[in-house]
Formats: structure tokens, C-alpha cells, sequence
């Protein structure tokens, strides 16, 4: 299992969260290279950044800080928020994101979804947040009455091979991921599935690897000097027992 450290920007500034409110916003790093590079330090090679702005804008806000983290960090850098065509896809990765992830396009444009993933294959994620099992979108202001599994499933169908799942009422929280939901939808989908909210110390790290999972994202455990990313990364990749 890969860890992706975590970095969402909001108005240029490194922020968490605490369940998707932006009215939480705390500034948790001074600069978004520097932070990345301390990940790369210990050992991390995989990204996850969001453009907390680019998600209520519906386009790329602060697409200039990914692309350099893209070009100086050495990780691999996926990225989502705000990316609602396929040039927006397609300027990412001609910049040198890894990853390109769509959020809100998985309801609003599935068109995009399908074109994208079997254009670029995965280099193409998409990110499902939900709230008691059904998914929001356009930056987790608006519900839908699709559930999770569901979305998962369709997504599959159109090609895309990696799934990040956030419970968002998790997010921010450090109360633990939902490995219920999570076990769910792994069992139910054969893309990489990544987890994304709660997660606090490295007993959670050891319960998403022990589902099999592809990945996991931590954000404000590593922030709050909970969770040890090199301890992170050294335990997700032991083979489960």
C-alpha cells in the first residue's frame, strides 16, 4: 500500500479542513514546495494535492504550485479539484502531473470520465466523496442521491482504474477511516482503491493495508505530529499478514 501525503491549497496556502467546511480553514504549512519536499525526505514518492478553490470555482485556481511541485519535488504528483474538461486534464499532465483526479465530472460530465480514462489510461483517478453513502460534488457544497458504490461501479465501467473514496464526515476528524464503507467498496470494484478521511496513527495504516487497499492519503495526522510518515511508508508497504 502507497501513502500519498497531502497538501490542499487554499487561497495559496497549505489548509485543513474539518469535514470539507471552509469556514475551517487552518493554514498548516508555511510553503507548498518546501512541505513537499520534507515528504520527499522521508521517503514518500507519491503526492496528493488539492485545489480547494479550483473545487467551488468548477476551473484550476492555483494550477502554478502544483506544476512546480510536479517539476522540484521528485514525486509523483496527482492532483485534483476544478478539472471539468479534458484541456484542463491535458495541460496537468503535459506539466508533469502524474495523476489527474476528476471529482465532480463523475456526476456532471461522465462523457469527460470515459474520454479521459481511455485516453490516458492511470494517469486518470476519480474521486468519490460521500456523505452517509451518497456523493457530493463541486467542492462537497452540493448532494446528490447517487451512493458510493454505485458511482464506483459506473466509473469502472468507463474505464477508470483507481477510485479515491473520502467519508466526509471522516475528513479532518482524526477519528479513524471508515473501513467499513472502504471494505465495501474494494470488495465491490476491481480498480486501485484509495482511502482519504480520518485517518490518525499508524493503527489505521495498518487496518486500510490489512483490506487490500492501493492506497491511503494523510493529511492532518502528518500536520499534527500524529502519524510519522516514514514509519507510515515503512509500515504500508510490510505485506499484510
Amino acid at each position: 500500500m502507497i501513502i500519498l501525503p497531502a497538501i490542499d491549497i487554499c487561497g495559496g496556502q497549505c489548509v485543513r479542513l474539518l469535514r470539507g467546511d471552509f469556514g475551517t480553514a487552518e493554514k498548516v504549512a508555511e510553503d507548498p514546495l518546501e512541505t513537499a519536499l520534507s515528504f520527499q525526505a522521508a521517503g514518500a514518492r507519491w503526492l496528493h494535492m488539492v485545489d480547494l478553490d479550483g473545487a467551488k470555482a468548477g476551473r484550476p485556481v492555483n494550477a502554478a504550485i502544483f506544476t512546480q511541485a510536479a517539476e522540484k519535488s521528485g514525486l509523483k504528483v496527482e492532483v485534483g479539484g476544478g478539472i471539468r474538461s479534458m484541456d484542463t486534464v491535458e495541460r496537468y499532465l503535459a506539466a508533469g502531473v502524474s495523476r489527474v483526479i476528476l471529482g465532480s465530472a463523475a456526476l456532471s460530465d461522465p462523457a469527460l470520465v470515459r474520454d479521459a480514462a481511455g485516453r490516458y489510461g492511470d494517469k486518470i483517478a476519480v474521486g468519490i466523496d460521500a456523505k452517509n453513502r451518497m456523493v457530493s460534488a463541486d467542492g462537497w457544497l452540493k448532494d446528490s442521491t447517487v451512493d458510493f458504490v454505485e458511482l464506483a461501479k459506473r466509473m469502472e465501467q468507463m474505464g477508470v482504474g483507481c477510485v479515491i473514496f473520502t467519508d466526509i464526515s471522516k475528513d479532518g476528524t482524526l477519528s479513524g477511516p471508515n473501513l467499513e464503507q472502504l471494505d465495501e467498496l474494494s470488495r465491490a470494484v476491481s480498480c486501485k482503491v484509495v482511502a482519504s478521511g480520518g485517518i490518525s496513527n499508524i493503527d489505521d495504516i495498518k487496518a486500510l493495508r490489512s483490506l487490500g487497499l492501493y492506497g491511503a492519503i494523510c493529511g492532518k495526522s502528518l500536520y499534527s505530529g500524529r502519524l510519522d510518515l516514514a514509519q507510515a511508508i515503512r509500515t504500508a508497504a510490510v505485506e499484510a499478514e
